[in-house]
């Protein structure tokens, strides 16, 4: 199997709440990110979702976000990515995603099977609340193993 490009997304939280539940076997956080953004590369346009993560009680979340890219060229692609938030290292914690795309446009149909995982980073800014995210996104293709023998 190989990987191939398929965007980066760069985008900021303008809005988000949290939700904080203590009890006797710990903490938990349910937050809830209104996300904007724009995506370069294969794909390119502007972004938009929203992301419900849990946090657990190490500090890890686990991203639940879907959304909607709005193609430079006229097309919209829906996507869905689940994955981990490590809070490690401080100011520039680690994303690691799987995702998957949907579009009727017949430009980005290819998209509706294709599996995607993504790697990146919240980027802390010491001038706002809202961090920066940036997560590289990329195909994942089947290439069958080479023949032994």
């Amino acid at each position: 199997m190989r990987l191939e490009s398929l965007y980066r997304v760069e985008f900021t939280y303008p809005e988000g709440w949290s939700i904080q539940l203590a009890g006797e076997h710990g903490t938990q956080w349910q937050d809830f990110y209104l996300a904007e953004g724009t995506c370069t590369g294969r794909i390119a346009g502007r972004m938009r979702g929203a992301n419900h993560p849990r946090r657990r009680t190490d500090g890890t979340f686990g991203p639940d976000f879907q959304g909607v890219i709005e193609t430079t060229d006229g097309a919209e692609i829906f996507f869905d990515w689940r994955g981990y938030g490590r809070a490690y290292p401080a100011g520039r914690r680690q994303i690691v995603v799987s995702g998957t795309h949907l579009s009727q446009d017949s430009r980005y149909r290819w998209l509706n099977d294709v599996v995607c995982v993504g790697t990146g980073e919240v980027r802390s800014r010491a001038d706002r609340d809202s961090p920066d995210l940036v997560i590289d996104v990329a195909e994942l293709i089947w290439e069958p193993p080479a023949e032994t023998g």
